[in-house]
């Protein structure tokens, strides 16, 4: 059938089915209705805000909404807000309307400065490009605050890891870093599953079923993927819930590499790598849909550069962060160069239990940096390596997101790290007794 026939006997099928099409429609229309009324009934913002991507001179503010909405972050010095500035959600041009989650990017701020912010949303109508309006203005009437990175600040930060939605763990999990009240935290990988759709990634990030809703919303996070964070329709965007800094924040060779880091808390600098997925990208489970390979390699580049920084480079501590390990001293853990599916009968599993390709880009570098220490998670399975002739820096792995007394070895993990004495601290906190399983020294680089 050509064109002119299609469109001719579409128009006889509606003409003869006339009155069904009519009422057909109605009913589309009445749906509609009763959804919009139903998304009004319902408060526009319906978590508390969350800290993203803690920074000497920027952060990111984000929280969910109901319906379609323009987000805004009201932020200032003063605890009243008196001084305070408007940011809208989105970057330049124009705002990032839209009915899920609103990421507001506060930037040009001081480094190791404290601000006090509160969040709101405008309800809006959008029918056209020239029909539009807000419906209702919302703004939360509490003020939270954070303190930016930077040399000044406090050398204290923690590490969870591999929480995998496992919301008992997780609870107590951020009970103790609430309790230590760290600078920052840093999510070392698997917050996630295999989401499919955002709503599930609201809540993992911005709603979890723990008692403490405001969790993130005055400790600041940093956030080191694992490879379940880039499994599923919804996580191959993650950075529609968890922001990217913006890119003025990076330098345009790496525009597409928002996940990595390096930020200076005191004498300790943390550098953020991602060490992607735990298979080969030519793994036939995964469809050639992954392309790890290529951006292990740009990673390289970045940390080159992000190493020598001034900022990095003078920090007494230098501590690299990433989710698979970067050592493994087991002959039977699989390295996770393995084509082309990973099988190798020599290894115990068909994936990476540490990965030996961004060991080989990355710890040159890190060892001419003279960096200490490398904390990754994944096996879930505390481990620590010290450091030794043929390897200068040491490797902690974080425990696992059970929290069942019947498994002992599998406890959760909360690493502490702070600057104590002139020398780095860590302390391995056992969530699952409430104990320090270890605490460990580092002397100045």
């Amino acid at each position: 059938m050509d064109r002119r026939d299609f469109f001719r006997n579409t128009a006889v099928i509606a003409a003869a089915q006339g009155v069904g099409l009519k009422a057909f429609a109605n009913v589309l229309e009445d749906d509609g209705k009763a959804q919009q009324a139903k998304q009004e009934q319902q408060p526009l913002i319906n978590s508390e805000p969350m800290l993203q991507n803690y920074a000497e001179t920027s952060i990111g503010v984000a929280f969910s909404v109901t319906d379609m909405a323009n987000g805004y972050v009201v932020f200032g010095e003063k605890e009243d807000l008196s001084d305070g500035r408007k940011v809208y959600c989105g970057g330049y041009r124009m705002t990032d309307m839209n009915n899920d989650c609103m990421l507001v990017r506060l930037t040009g701020l001081k480094p190791a400065t404290r601000y006090y912010y509160r969040i709101g949303a405008d309800r809006i109508s959008y029918k056209g490009g020239y029909n539009m309006k807000v419906k209702e203005n919302v703004e939360r009437e509490t003020i939270y605050s954070f303190r930016t990175a930077g040399k000044a600040a406090e050398p204290h930060f923690c590490v969870i890891n591999d929480t995998h939605a496992q919301w008992d763990s997780f609870c107590k999990v951020i009970d103790k870093v609430h309790e230590l009240n760290p600078s920052c935290v840093v999510w070392n990988g698997d917050a996630c599953n295999t989401e499919e759709t955002v709503e599930d990634q609201k809540q993992i990030f911005l709603y979890p079923a723990i008692s403490r809703r405001d969790y993130a919303s005055r400790i600041p996070f940093l956030f080191s993927p694992g490879n379940h964070d880039g499994r599923g329709l919804a996580n191959r965007h993650l950075e529609r819930i968890w922001m990217y800094r913006q890119p003025e924040e990076r330098d345009s060779r790496y525009w597409d590499l928002g996940r990595n880091y390096a930020v200076r808390m005191g004498d300790i600098a943390l550098i953020g790598l991602d060490t992607a997925e735990d298979k080969m990208d030519t793994n036939p489970k995964f469809a050639n849909l992954y392309n790890s390979g290529p951006y292990r390699e740009a990673q390289a580049l970045w940390l080159a550069d992000a190493l020598r920084q001034k900022e990095i480079s003078s920090a007494k501590f230098l501590v690299a962060i990433c989710h698979i390990p970067l050592y493994d001293p087991r002959p039977n853990a699989n390295p996770g160069d393995i084509a082309p599916d990973d099988k190798d009968p020599a290894y115990s599993t068909d994936f990476a239990a540490w990965q030996r390709t961004c060991a080989r880009l990355w710890t040159p570098l890190l060892e001419k940096a003279k960096c200490q220490l490398v904390i990754t998670a994944h096996q879930h399975h505390y481990r620590y390596y010290a450091a030794n002739k043929e390897r200068p820096w040491a490797e902690i792995v974080g425990g696992s997101p059970d929290c069942t007394p019947e498994k002992p070895k599998n406890f959760p993990t909360v690493i502490e790290g702070r600057v104590e004495d002139g020398r780095l601290r860590i302390d391995v906190h056992n969530i699952l007794t409430g104990e320090v399983k270890e605490t460990l020294y580092f002397e100045a680089r």
